[in-house]
C-alpha cells in the first residue's frame, strides 16, 4: 500500500513540474482575456489579468486587468470574457504579454 501511494505522489509530482514548463514558443494570435478570480475561477486575493490558451488559464505579466479600462464596468474583464489579440510566451506557469488589445465588440 505505500508502494501505491509513494507511486502515486511521484506522478502527480511530475505531472504538477511538467505544467510549470516554459514553452519559449512565441504565442501569437486571439484568446480569451478576463480576470482570473471573477471569470476563469483561479485561485488569488485579488482581481488579475488572466488568459485562457488551449483550455488552460494563466495569470498575466505585463499587463494589468486596469491598463484595459474599469474591470468592474458593465463591459469589464471582472463582468465578461473578452477576445484579444495577444503575443508573449509562457514562462513557470504565467503568460508574460508583450501585447495585449483587446477586440471591440
Amino acid at each position: 500500500m505505500l508502494k501505491v501511494i509513494s507511486l502515486s505522489a511521484i506522478v502527480f509530482l511530475i505531472a504538477s513540474c511538467a505544467t510549470m514548463k516554459n514553452t519559449n514558443t512565441t504565442i501569437e494570435g486571439t484568446y480569451d482575456v478576463s480576470c482570473g478570480i471573477c471569470n476563469f475561477e483561479m485561485t488569488g486575493d485579488d482581481c488579475a489579468l488572466a488568459i485562457r490558451i488551449d483550455g488552460k488559464d494563466y495569470y498575466v505579466e505585463g499587463s494589468a486587468i486596469d491598463e484595459h479600462g474599469d474591470a468592474h464596468a458593465k463591459d469589464g474583464l471582472c463582468t465578461v470574457v473578452r477576445k484579444a489579440k495577444v503575443k508573449g510566451v509562457i514562462k513557470k506557469g504565467v503568460f508574460v504579454a508583450e501585447k495585449i488589445e483587446l477586440i471591440e465588440e
